[in-house]
């Protein structure tokens, strides 16, 4: 949080990215690349809400190195942490807890096919970008978080930078003896590469009125573990995807299992966020999922070494809203750019920061003194090869929430396969994620098995192999609107489903009878952002704590 009244230290540059993720570090890298190839300089500040670069990031992931080979065209003699190359793609259709279908390779859409791509850490490949990065000369202030951005005050409403949150500020909002005020970062142009929901993102959304003429976002929650296996029982370069079992048509998703090299094996379930019955909990779901014979005889005998969540924006091209407001863009997640279709949104973050370190080059170098509404942004987009990757992607999650897994699956072959994603029609889907949540009393309840310590295990042990951390006195960072909802309102409705949705057990409803309380462990959170996504009343706002507060993934 921010103190209105303090003094702040103010710094100048020409362009200011939020966020070292896969879109800011491309951006912060192609600004450099193209101010050296004109003779120009250009100065650029990256900050970073992490402990460091990387220490956010969570992804799957199966990566296509097609923006990469634009952005760092030798990137493998520069050492890139890119490595394992896919052998196999084997996708499952999960029948129950014992059973599964193989689907031949000829029945899935072309689009989850994965050969030329490779099984990569994200964490690990974001921290070569940032070396990159700084090589060029951007500035990187991990530990700072983005808390709000400065808007002029003449009415114009151009952005004209950020504010790092206030560190040293007590539970009850009182300055500490460490109180720091956070800085001003101005400049010309600010972009904003926050990841999924991003905090700045949302309120950019609302006030500029960007999603006004496109459907509504969709999200998931993915939630990943890293083993550690024995010697010759991973496959190096394997790729398996599953859908149904342990979810279903009214709680869709996937899973995944990603074989990397030095015996890890990436696991994960991916839960749609438009899930119906309020008492599943997508933790719980992944924990007996690893169960399943397919994916428990790749983890047996195992470590599990890291634990994390994330949300995802699934929406796609027909949820992309405009990416362009006086003084600024969103790029990568912050504006929806993931290809739900290849389950993969790390190569087109990277690209939308390309395209727009090109469009706020080319306005500066031509002279411009910032704080324009950069239109010609989205004629690059649409010019571009992720346009296109988008378009041809456009029905994917809208079959699947229409039609189930398998005739949206059957539909989404037909269109990836027979029309190359050009199918004579597009499907929309434009009621949000949290209204489709039923009533408990219209719903089912679940039981889930107790955590055999082998294969499944609780949320806490879970968090901590995040290693996530806050400091402990400081105001809470998940704000409620009206803190009386979450008893009065969602309990007798929902259960309050904060209990089972959030994956790292942030939400409890403690006490009994007229006694009851919701609690918020703030501690806990992994910044995954779903409680801001799910909530049915949406009456939770996530904002970001004390910088460097949060997970602190190794290679996630």
């Amino acid at each position: 949080m921010t103190d209105e009244t303090a003094e702040r230290d103010v710094m100048d540059y020409d362009v200011v990215v939020v966020g070292a993720g896969p879109a800011g570090l491309s951006a912060a890298i192609r600004l450099k690349q193209l101010a050296a190839a004109a003779n120009r300089e250009l100065s650029v500040c990256l900050v970073e809400k992490g402990s460091e670069v990387g220490a956010h990031i969570l992804s799957g992931a199966i990566f296509d190195t097609r923006a990469l080979d634009e952005l760092i065209p030798d990137w493998k003699d520069k050492g890139a942490p890119v490595k394992t190359a896919v052998v196999r793609d084997d996708v499952y259709l999960f029948r129950s807890a014992e059973s599964a279908i193989k689907l031949p390779n000829f029945i899935v859409p072309k689009t989850m096919h994965n050969h030329g791509n490779y099984i990569i850490s994200l964490g690990r490949l974001v921290r070569w970008l940032g070396e990159q990065a700084e090589a060029l000369g951007v500035e990187i202030y991990p530990g700072f978080a983005a808390q709000e951005f400065i808007v002029d005050g003449n009415g114009t409403g151009v952005v004209r930078g950020i504010v790092t949150g206030d560190m040293g500020v007590a539970k009850d909002g009182t300055h500490k003896d460490s109180y720091a005020p956070g800085m001003e970062l101005r400049g010309k142009y600010t972009l904003f590469a926050e990841g999924c929901r991003g905090h700045l993102g949302k309120q950019l959304l609302k006030r500029y009125a960007l999603d006004e003429d496109c459907d509504v976002q969709h999200y998931g929650i993915g939630l990943k573990e890293l083993w550690e296996v024995p010697e010759g029982q991973s496959i190096p370069g394997l790729v398996v995807h599953g859908a149904g079992w342990p979810l279903n048509d009214a709680n869709p998703g996937g899973s995944f299992c990603y074989h990397a090299g030095d015996n890890q094996i990436a696991v994960g379930l991916i839960v749609d966020l438009s899930y119906s019955n309020p008492y599943l909990s997508p933790f719980d779901e992944f924990q007996r999922f690893k169960h399943h014979p397919v994916i428990a005889q790749y983890l047996k005998g195992g470590k599990r070494i890291a634990y994390g969540a994330r949300a995802l924006c699934k929406g796609g091209f027909n949820s992309l809203p405009k990416m362009s407001f006086p003084g600024g863009l969103l790029i990568g997640c912050d504006a929806g750019t993931l290809n739900f279709s290849k389950i993969k949104g790390n190569h087109p973050a990277m690209k939308s920061g390309i395209l727009a370190a090109e469009t706020v080059a080319e306005a500066l170098f031509a002279g411009d003194e910032g704080g324009c509404d950069l239109t010609v942004y989205a004629k690059k987009f649409k010019a571009s090869w992720l346009y296109d990757e988008l378009y041809r992607s456009r029905n994917f999650g809208a079959a699947m929430h229409k039609y189930g897994s398998i005739f949206g699956n059957a539909l989404n072959y037909m269109d990836q396969n027979w029309f190359n994603g050009r199918a004579p029609w597009t499907l929309h889907d434009r009621t949000p994620d949290y209204k489709k949540l039923k009533l408990a009393a219209e719903s089912e309840q679940i039981s889930y098995p107790k955590p055999d310590g082998k294969l499944s295990f609780d949320k806490l042990s879970s968090v901590f192999l995040s290693s996530t951390n806050h400091e402990e006195d400081q105001p809470v960072h998940l704000h409620l609107a009206d803190p009386n909802i979450p008893i009065q309102k969602n309990l007798p409705m929902y259960d309050e489903p904060a209990q089972r949705y959030c994956p790292a057990g942030v939400y409890e409803v403690v006490g009994e009878g007229d006694a009851r309380r919701f609690q918020i462990n703030a501690q806990n959170c992994v910044h995954c952002k779903t409680c801001d996504i799910k909530d049915p009343a949406q009456n939770i706002t996530w904002v970001p704590p004390e910088g460097s507060g949060g997970p602190n993934y190794a290679a996630m």
